[in-house]
């Protein structure tokens, strides 16, 4: 999740207001993904996820205490339900369920957690050695203060949705500005790319809070799953 959140600290208006042309555009690519759109940045080596579903169980400690259980577990379950659309089945579950969770193969289990160590500064990271997906309640308090009028929730979502991607099998990040696993930048002086060559900077956050249609084309592409 590097790089990709700094602009929502200081940023007070909401990306709900997009409107006209930058609108219409960034909704048509969240939804359809032409052919030659479905490039990334060269940063990563896509590779089929690891076991038959992704598994993901949630610990709700260390939370931000404006964000309740109920509300992390519904992002995570949105972003599961969205990528499963590529073939690969998802779960989640809290802790405290975990033990009625499905077991009936040997996909491993991903803790997603609060953690700051793990995230190294940034809003979430995946880490595939570990079976973790952390996130920083320190980098939403920050947010918080700074721009306390952003919606966080969709902050978290999107964070949340960007990390799961990485499990689906997803390295690379996307040269889109819209997909999911995008980021605006290399580092090296390019940008992401939109569909009427406009900048991304036309709304608050240009990248979607669920994957598109490109994220899951890479998916299927990667695990061989198809148009499941």
């Amino acid at each position: 999740m590097k790089r990709i959140l700094i602009g929502l600290l200081y940023c007070a208006s909401s990306w709900a207001g997009a409107t006209g042309t930058a609108g219409s555009v960034r909704d048509s690519e969240i939804a359809t993904c032409l052919p030659g759109e479905a490039v990334t940045w060269g940063d990563g080596l896509d590779r089929p996820a690891d076991g038959r579903r992704v598994r993901l169980v949630y610990r709700h400690a260390g939370a931000p205490p404006w964000f309740d259980e109920a509300l992390v577990l519904g992002a995570l379950q949105r972003a599961a339900k969205a990528w499963s659309a590529c073939g690969i089945p998802a779960e989640v579950v809290g802790e405290a369920a975990q033990g009625t969770s499905r077991s009936d193969d040997a996909a491993p289990v991903t803790l997603v957690q609060w953690n700051e160590a793990a995230t190294r500064g940034n809003f979430a990271l995946a880490n595939l050695g570990d079976h973790t997906l952390s996130l920083s309640a320190a980098m939403f308090r920050l947010l918080a203060e700074r721009n306390p009028h952003h919606p966080a929730s969709q902050t978290l979502q999107m964070a949340i949705s960007h990390e799961m991607g990485h499990f689906f099998g997803l390295m690379a990040h996307s040269r889109r500005c819209v997909d999911a696993m995008s980021y605006y930048t290399n580092g090296r002086g390019e940008t992401c790319s939109t569909r009427d060559g406009r900048s991304h900077r036309a709304v608050v956050e240009y990248r979607s809070v669920l994957p598109t249609a490109c994220d899951i084309a890479r998916c299927r592409a990667v695990n061989r799953t198809g148009g499941r």
